[in-house]
């Protein structure tokens, strides 16, 4: 009983900074039910990107498919616009490299709204990439990420430099350097084509990375809502190379 109550513990006037906070999350609470209400029962702008991850995997792939062999679809910019206008629901989130030669949304031969896209140099899940899944998955109902890695990729070849020369790089790209850092480690061990294997090693650190992020994406893909697989983009042929499937 506070200072302001009566003898009755029914009869205080004056909320505890407690019972604030525990109205305040309850009434939060009840905004995000109602608004996840009113999310359900309003149709996706796009029917057709409402598939299984397996669905979405292969869609991709034969997007990709299409690319390679110079027979893209055309697109109907124009009169999606009104739909995609009030919402949007990607059937796939790629997280790339933001070298100027990779473009997901050319790459799978994809439309507007299809893909949630994340570009990064080098390709890796820092947090705010990570919160951008977390939203794509856990609002959007994406089934699907891809890490997208590629061949020579500018950020894992500094990065193999930076450590060999034991000389970090000039004003901010040191935290790509730090990000890219353990996978380069990994292939400097075990030798050979050392860029290669590093660009690899990236691509799989970060699906690991992705699929174990606590507590949405971990979530999603225990309960079989959503895969998060690998590939490396060729640049001489534009074909995606599939590395790893979870």
């Amino acid at each position: 009983m506070c200072a302001n109550c009566s003898d009755s513990p029914f009869e205080c006037r004056v909320p505890t900074r407690r019972s604030a906070l525990v109205l305040a999350a309850s009434a939060l609470s009840l905004a995000l039910s109602g608004r996840a209400l009113a999310k359900e029962t309003k149709p996706p702008p796009k029917p057709q990107n409402v598939i299984s991850p397996d669905a979405s995997l292969k869609r991709l792939m034969e997007g990709n498919a299409r690319y390679v062999s110079g027979v893209s679809r055309r697109h109907d910019f124009k009169h999606e616009r009104e739909a995609l206008a009030g919402g949007q629901n990607p059937f796939a989130a790629v997280l790339s490299c933001a070298d100027s030669r990779i473009a997901p949304e050319y790459a799978f031969d994809t439309g507007r709204g299809d893909l949630f896209v994340c570009r990064v140099a080098g390709n890796f899940a820092g947090v705010e990439t990570i919160a951008s899944m977390e939203y794509a998955v856990a609002v959007l109902n994406a089934p699907l990420i891809l890490v997208l890695g590629h061949d020579a990729c500018g950020a894992v070849d500094a990065t193999l430099k930076a450590i060999k020369d034991d000389k970090p790089p000039p004003g901010h790209i040191p935290s790509l350097v730090d990000a890219i850092a353990p996978a380069a480690k990994a292939a400097m061990q075990q030798g050979g084509d050392v860029l290669n294997k590093a660009i690899r090693q990236n691509v799989i650190d970060n699906i690991a990375k992705l699929k174990t992020a606590a507590p949405i994406l971990n979530a999603a893909v225990d309960q079989g809502k959503l895969k998060v697989v690998g590939g490396i983009y060729r640049l001489t042929t534009g074909t995606v190379d599939l590395i790893a499937q979870g």
